[in-house]
């Protein structure tokens, strides 16, 4: 950020080429931060800056492309060819037109504002690390759209399907030299010939576009001794991107095989999430503390027979959604777990987790106070699904109900069952408390799901789970 103003000085000192250059890749590198960070922290300044890059890239965007079709122009073309004395009297009409129009762009960036973000938006970064699995599951997340991308653009060898190519890539490409260091170390060289390759065809697919409309009345062999060079030039580039990129060796394969894949994807987006919610949740430890009893809770109700292998990834959603279920307080915390059945349903891409895992882990932590599911609400699901979703959501309540008071009065917890009742001992709860009145309210989602009364009480001791008779 700090590199930007300094580039825009240079570039505004007759805006050349390599100045013009440098500050777009300065800003470019700016808005691809952002948008990285945005993934995870949703600050809206982060937004803001990323707006105010773009609008300074945006401006300064045809005149680098005069730019650079000057120099295709000059390599490509003779001076005797009316295409290219065409070409270079538009070009050079063009081009200071142009920079007036970057001169205005950058008098109005506001630079004042800008230094301000270059002093707050870098103290929110320390929580995550350079290279960490919240970056890993980014990259994979880009190279997975990037991918995708390219089965199109090789079929129809349209100039869109290119560009949308190297748009994919090079979210990935930034998404590595930003965050991953060591994969970029090692990708770097192979990453810029991709990006390099790739940006060639975009240009001499603008600059055949520009002869369409700047050529038209030139006679035709004139204009298709040009459009011969242009596609022969293309066609050494795709193939040469084909060659790198297609079949079983391909670069995306030796990429995908460093980062996480199966279980370990799947705990990485979790891992995001969990960075995601922690931005938003003013109170991380209290998140914590209820995705632990959480999970303890399922484990024991599975270990004692009551929860079977019916519930598909019942855990990890169960997991997912308590790290999530406070992030409407964002919001507001007037009906904050309707807001968060909302934002988290609008997450989308999380790589080794469905659209209906989402949506699923969206309902649960929805679910974690306030009204009971109804079966109107969730008519849409199958059954089993509703099942799910209530019993998830259960045992959510209640994991949230032994942290009510947000205070760590509760400890450790144990689950038992126990002449027909699950019996939960929580170290530190005190009967007569307002806290104990807070988690008999609480259960009752999960005793009508389990269909069993499930008892929580007061217990001392180690924190090994044993039965426990009721009182």
């Amino acid at each position: 950020m700090q590199e930007v103003p300094r580039e825009a000085a240079k570039a505004a000192d007759g805006f050349g080429n390599d100045a013009v250059h440098d500050l777009r890749v300065a800003l470019r590198r700016c808005r691809s931060m952002a948008e990285g960070f945005r993934a995870v922290d949703p600050d809206k300044d982060w937004k803001r800056m990323r707006r105010q890059a773009t609008d300074l890239f945006d401006s300064l965007g045809e005149l680098r492309d005069c730019h650079v079709m000057l120099e295709w122009v000059e390599n490509l073309g003779t001076p005797a060819e009316p295409v290219t004395r065409r070409l270079l009297d538009h070009l050079h009409e063009q081009e200071p037109v142009l920079k007036v129009q970057a001169e205005n762009a950058i008098e109005r960036f506001d630079r004042k504002q800008w230094q301000s973000w270059t002093h707050s938006l870098p103290q929110r970064t320390s929580r995550l690390p350079m290279g960490s699995e919240v970056f890993q599951v980014l990259a994979l997340e880009k190279l997975n759209a990037a991918r995708r991308l390219q089965a199109p653009a090789l079929k129809t060898s349209s100039s869109a399907g290119y560009h949308r190519l190297r748009i994919g890539l090079k979210k990935f490409r930034y998404v590595v030299e930003n965050f991953l260091p060591q994969h970029h170390e090692e990708w770097k060289d192979n990453l810029k010939d991709l990006q390099d390759l790739l940006g060639e065809i975009h240009d001499l697919d603008v600059l055949g576009q520009t002869i369409e409309e700047t050529c038209a009345d030139l006679p035709q062999e004139a204009r298709r001794q040009w459009e011969l060079k242009l596609e022969n030039e293309r066609g050494a580039r795709i193939k040469r991107y084909r060659e790198t990129m297609a079949g079983e060796n391909s670069l995306w394969q030796q990429w995908r095989s460093s980062l996480p894949r199966g279980t370990a994807a799947r705990e990485a987006s979790l891992t995001r999430l969990q960075a995601w919610s922690s931005f938003l949740d003013s109170d991380v430890r209290h998140g914590r503390r209820v995705a632990s009893f959480a999970v303890q809770i399922y484990k024991g109700l599975s270990r004692v027979g009551i929860l079977h292998d019916d519930i598909k990834n019942g855990c990890d959603l169960l997991r997912a959604a308590a790290a999530v279920h406070e992030v409407g307080r964002a919001a507001g915390n007037k009906n904050h777990h309707k807001k968060t059945e909302k934002m988290v349903g609008d997450l989308d891409h999380l790589v080794g987790w469905t659209r209906q895992d989402i949506l699923t882990m969206a309902q649960v932590a929805r679910y974690h106070r306030g009204a009971l599911p109804q079966v109107s609400r969730l008519q849409s699901m199958p059954a089993l699904e509703r099942r799910q979703v209530k019993l998830l959501a259960g045992i959510l309540r209640l994991a949230n109900a032994l942290d009510a008071e947000h205070d760590g009065a509760v400890r450790r917890i144990s689950i038992g069952k126990n002449n027909g009742y699950v019996v939960i001992g929580a170290q530190g709860l005190r009967a007569d408390s307002s806290l104990a009145e807070k988690i008999a309210g609480a259960r009752h989602l999960l005793e009508i799901t389990c269909e069993l009364p499930v008892l929580v009480q007061p217990r001392t001791g180690p924190s090994t789970a044993r039965r426990t008779k009721p009182h």
